[in-house]
């Protein structure tokens, strides 16, 4: 089997699920091409899993100071260069087409009637799950940014729909935790504003994770430069996170127990919907701006966090396309939630 996988790559969260899909899609013993769109292609890293993979400029969000602007994004756009691209892609030896919410990909399979599955939690929107921060635009994008014949939307929680929990690894629980390490990962953010913001919080060790790393002044704020395996493995015995309301990451700290503090980009739909959803099910707690203080202390001081136990859905995804990508049923989805273990975490 010969699959063409695109993935979106503006931020780390899209490739993050796919580095669990390529190792199962590979132990499975099929043939996977991965495009990657979005980012300039010097700015990926650690990207080894993905062998000989491909870059193109695609589409992405431009962002300022913690939120997205729809006409710098306008002005930003190279028609010219996707629609290029677009054409420059064929699917005929091709078995299989994915896309996680990659438009290049996605709009080549449609151009040659080639039928693409989306994989991602975007498109679990096409479903009735909390959903904040909706206009007119933002609806569009969400419909027409990488739109799939088929499609499989992922989430925290099912909320009753037919959609399946997040693509992560299941590393085994932390059996300590350094109760006063926080990881930081908020890369559209200025830096700089995130220093300040942290520098009086003096009995807590900040681990930052940035773009472009900026200098920090305080012994008790380290920043990074950004590393997988750096970043994992700071993540590992942290007692909590804030970042920004991406998916990926949020899925990852409660497959880990770790407690949320979530700044969703503004007008941004996805991350502010997720912010919604982490609220309404107790997963996390939120704030808007990056200078509610009494947020942030408050949540500095709270000893509990909420530990989620998901199966292997990379796994299960790859053994159900190779059994011919039948319609789930009720009963399959409700078995694969039916292993999922939520538990109140004492961080104390």
């Amino acid at each position: 089997m010969k699959i063409f996988y695109g993935v979106q790559g503006t931020g780390n969260g899209h490739i993050t699920r796919a580095r669990v899909m390529a190792k199962e899609l590979f132990a499975a013993g099929i043939d996977v091409t991965f495009q990657f769109t979005g980012r300039p292609a010097d700015k990926y890293f650690d990207m080894d899993i993905f062998n000989d993979y491909q870059t193109r400029d695609g589409l992405t969000f431009n962002t300022n100071k913690g939120q997205v602007s729809y006409l710098k994004t306008a002005l930003d756009l190279k028609p010219v260069s996707f629609f290029r691209d677009i054409r420059s892609l064929d699917f005929s030896g091709y078995d299989l087409v994915i896309t996680d919410f990659e438009p290049i990909t996605a709009w080549a399979a449609r151009q040659q009637k080639k039928p693409a599955l989306g994989i991602g939690h975007q498109y679990a929107f096409n479903f009735d799950i909390p959903r904040a921060g909706s206009d007119f635009v933002a609806n569009r994008v969400m419909k027409y940014f990488a739109p799939a014949e088929r499609s499989v939307g992922l989430h925290w929680h099912h909320f009753g729909q037919p959609i399946l929990p997040p693509i992560i690894e299941t590393p085994e629980s932390p059996r300590s935790i350094i109760k006063e390490k926080i990881i930081v990962y908020l890369p559209f953010e200025d830096q700089n504003e995130v220093v300040k913001l942290l520098s009086p919080y003096d009995k807590f060790q900040f681990h930052i994770y940035c773009p472009e790393v900026v200098e920090s002044n305080y012994s008790h704020i380290i920043c990074n430069p950004l590393s997988r395996e750096g970043f994992q493995k700071d993540l590992y015995d942290c007692a909590g996170i804030i970042s920004n309301a991406g998916f990926e990451l949020a899925s990852e700290a409660l497959q880990l127990g770790k407690k949320i503090l979530a700044k969703p980009l503004r007008s941004q739909m996805e991350q502010i919907s997720n912010a919604a959803a982490l609220k309404e099910l107790g997963y996390g707690h939120t704030m808007t701006d990056l200078n509610e203080r009494s947020v942030i202390e408050h949540w500095l001081q709270e000893n509990h966090a909420v530990h989620l136990t998901y199966p292997n859905v990379a796994k299960l995804l790859v053994q159900w396309i190779q059994e011919g990508m039948q319609p789930m049923d009720a009963d399959y989805i409700e078995s694969i939630w039916s292993s999922v273990d939520v538990l109140k975490v004492n961080l104390s």
